[in-house]
C-alpha cells in the first residue's frame, strides 16, 4: 500500500441518493471540506432494473418510459441545490455513474481520503437479507468510511 501525499487537499467522496441520511452525509462532507481545505465528489449511481439488464427482451417502451440517468442527474442536482450554501459551491463536483451503488462508490474512492455514506437504518435483520451499500463499503474501501445514521440525519437537519 502506498503512502498518501499529506500536503494535498483532502478528497472526500459522498454517496447521494436523495434520502435524508444522504443529505446529512452531503452536509457533513461539505462542512469537513470547508474546514480542511478539501473537495467533495458527490456521487449518485444509477442502473437499469434487473429485468431490463438481464434479459434480452423487455416490455415495449420500458427503457424509454423512465430515463434512469436523467432521473439520477435530476436527483443529485436537486439535493445539492437544496443543501449547499452559496459559499461552498466551488467545493462540490457532481458525478452520475451507471452501476451498482457500492461498486460505484468503491471505484470513486480509489484516490480519496474519506468516503461518507448515509445509512437508511433498516436494522440488522433487513441488512442481513438485503445487504447494505454502507456495510459493503466499510469492508472493502481503501480509505476511512463515515456512516451517517438515520438519527444523525434527523439531528443534522
Amino acid at each position: 500500500m502506498s503512502a498518501k501525499v499529506m500536503n494535498s487537499a483532502p478528497r472526500i467522496v459522498v454517496g447521494v441518493d436523495g434520502s435524508p441520511s444522504s443529505r446529512a452525509a452531503l452536509r457533513w462532507a461539505v462542512r469537513h471540506a470547508a474546514v480542511t481545505g478539501g473537495t467533495v465528489d458527490a456521487v449518485i449511481a444509477w442502473q437499469l432494473p434487473m429485468l431490463l439488464e438481464s434479459y434480452s427482451w423487455a416490455p415495449m417502451g420500458a427503457e424509454e418510459a423512465v430515463d434512469f440517468e436523467a432521473e439520477a442527474k435530476q436527483t443529485i442536482e436537486a439535493v445539492i441545490g437544496e443543501e449547499e450554501e452559496p459559499a461552498d459551491q466551488h467545493l462540490i463536483t457532481r458525478h452520475v455513474v451507471n452501476g451498482h451503488p457500492a461498486q460505484v462508490l468503491l471505484d470513486a474512492v480509489s484516490r480519496a481520503d474519506l468516503l461518507i455514506v448515509g445509512s437508511r437504518g433498516h436494522g440488522a435483520f433487513a441488512e442481513a437479507l438485503l445487504g447494505s451499500v454502507g456495510q459493503y463499503c466499510v469492508h472493502h474501501a481503501h480509505c476511512p468510511v463515515l456512516i451517517i445514521r438515520g438519527e444523525a440525519a434527523q439531528a443534522a437537519a
